[in-house]
């Protein structure tokens, strides 16, 4: 399955997992009332080590409900984010995994978001689908995930139709000349007519951006390539953890409207969460 950007920048360390490149190691437990936070130190609008992203404040959230304070591993997330924290016992929740990702134990989801169209809003003609013929007429830019610069879900699919010439792609890491909010500038400057995100960095610099900008939601899944768009997620821990993850489910159940006043205040689109089921207990 494709994974987006950050879902993402995570792109890169859920594939790596997925392939089975990292190992479980010796469980190390958390002190007592610490929430030990897996997390990237300089990778707005998701977290940074000053703790301004909404990573950190729904961190900051889950852990005023169980009486925790919050204690941080930094790790870039790139390859081996997973190995070189969750598996190793140096932390024991990551605040953003896909549900159902089959190298961590998730919690029930507490968002749920997918990628999007992103154009000025005083351009008139706004592309609707992945198939609109007004795309042969763009320059559309889109992000590039990981050490390979692999194109993203929606970049993957607008190339089987044929528009890779119009394509421009993004970096998704940050360095010296780069920055993922790049993406969005190039739509706000004029470089490209249009940009295609993953929803939670497109809604933040969109928010930010300096000129009034639209976003527009892909369906779930492309008809063409069959890559799932839109995700659902939650929570991480490891996969032995499943203690930890109830407890999680019940702080979500707790305080969701606390969670979704954070994503709002940054912007973050959201699409309703598929009708709940009962949620996993240990066993």
């Amino acid at each position: 399955m494709a994974i987006p950007h950050k879902l993402f920048r995570r792109s890169v360390w859920l594939s790596c997992a997925a392939l089975g490149v990292v190992a479980t190691a010796a469980f190390t437990a958390a002190p007592s009332h610490t929430l030990r936070v897996c997390a990237d130190p300089d990778d707005l609008p998701f977290s940074d080590s000053a703790l301004r992203g909404f990573e950190n404040k729904i961190a900051s959230v889950i852990a005023r409900d169980l009486g925790d304070t919050v204690a941080y591993t930094w790790w870039p997330n790139r390859r081996g984010f997973i190995a070189h924290t969750l598996r190793v016992g140096r932390c024991d929740v990551v605040i953003e995994a896909p549900k159902g990702l089959d190298i961590v134990l998730t919690t029930k989801p507490y968002f749920r978001s997918t990628y999007y169209f992103v154009t000025r809003h005083d351009r008139p003609a706004k592309p609707t689908s992945l198939d609109d013929p007004l795309l042969r007429k763009m320059h559309i830019g889109v992000s590039m995930m990981g050490e390979d610069y692999a194109l993203s879900p929606p970049g993957q699919a607008l190339t089987q139709r044929g528009l890779g010439a119009h394509l421009f792609g993004f970096q998704s890491y940050y360095d010296a000349d780069h920055h993922p909010g790049d993406i969005i500038d190039a739509v706000s400057t004029g470089k490209v007519e249009a940009a295609v995100a993953w929803g939670p960095l497109a809604g933040y610099y969109a928010k930010h951006s300096s000129v009034p900008l639209d976003l527009s939601p892909l369906p779930d899944s492309d008809t063409v390539t069959g890559y799932p768009m839109a995700y659902d997620v939650a929570l991480g821990v490891r996969i032995t953890d499943r203690a930890l993850r109830d407890t999680l489910n019940k702080v979500i159940d707790r305080k969701q409207a606390a969670i979704d006043s954070v994503l709002h205040d940054f912007g973050i689109p959201t699409l309703p969460l598929p009708a709940a089921s009962a949620p996993p207990t240990s066993r």
